[in-house]
């Protein structure tokens, strides 16, 4: 049911986005994200659980996304990053993200291009259901490792640092706490280099 509503709401914003380019091109930039905000205030005054508001907000605001992973087969980062942000919907917003292709080419659509974009989803279904490890990564160093190690202060910018460890872990560069660590040495000794430069 919930992915029927958002696929009834996915475009709800499109008419205060629109406008028109010179050439006489339609565009409807920011519709998915501010259709997010929208629903978010729709879900509500209809009682969804703040659960249910939140998965359809998300199938919404990230009903593109799917298409924009680049390439006939997603790298294993990219395809950790959608499933990093969007989490428990990630599988249903491919599905809204295939009936909105199809709807929005009507009788128009390329058969070429329909399959090269359902080989690219498909691709990212089969490493989801191959792979948990590209989506639940296992913990290679922690922040107490950075701040023990390297003397990093607490903040933002272990949380940071620890990110890119894991999208680098996601595409197979990283494996083991020794390469995480390794990696963390490197990315640490370039930001001091390029403060000494400044």
């Amino acid at each position: 049911m919930l992915l029927k509503l958002a696929g009834l709401l996915h475009d709800i914003a499109k008419p205060q986005t629109k406008s028109i380019e010179e050439n006489g091109r339609m565009r409807f930039l920011g519709h998915a994200k501010e259709g997010a905000c929208v629903v978010e205030g729709i879900m509500e005054r209809l009682r969804f659980s703040a659960r249910e508001t939140d998965m359809v907000s998300k199938m919404v605001e990230h009903h593109l996304r799917p298409g924009q992973m680049g390439g006939e087969v997603p790298s294993r980062r990219a395809i950790y990053r959608y499933f990093r942000d969007i989490g428990d919907v990630g599988i249903d917003t491919i599905f809204l993200n295939l009936a909105d292709h199809l709807a929005a080419r009507g009788p128009k659509l390329e058969l070429d291009n329909w399959r090269e974009h359902t080989h690219s989803l498909a691709f990212v279904l089969e490493e989801r259901y191959r792979e948990e490890s590209v989506v639940a990564l296992p913990k290679l160093i922690s922040g107490h490792d950075l701040i023990d190690i390297y003397g990093m202060a607490p903040g933002p910018q272990i949380g940071e640092l620890l990110e890119v460890v894991r999208e680098a872990q996601a595409d197979g560069d990283v494996s083991t706490r020794e390469g995480a660590l390794s990696f963390v040495q490197k990315r640490l000794a370039a930001r001091k280099t390029k403060v000494d430069i400044t």
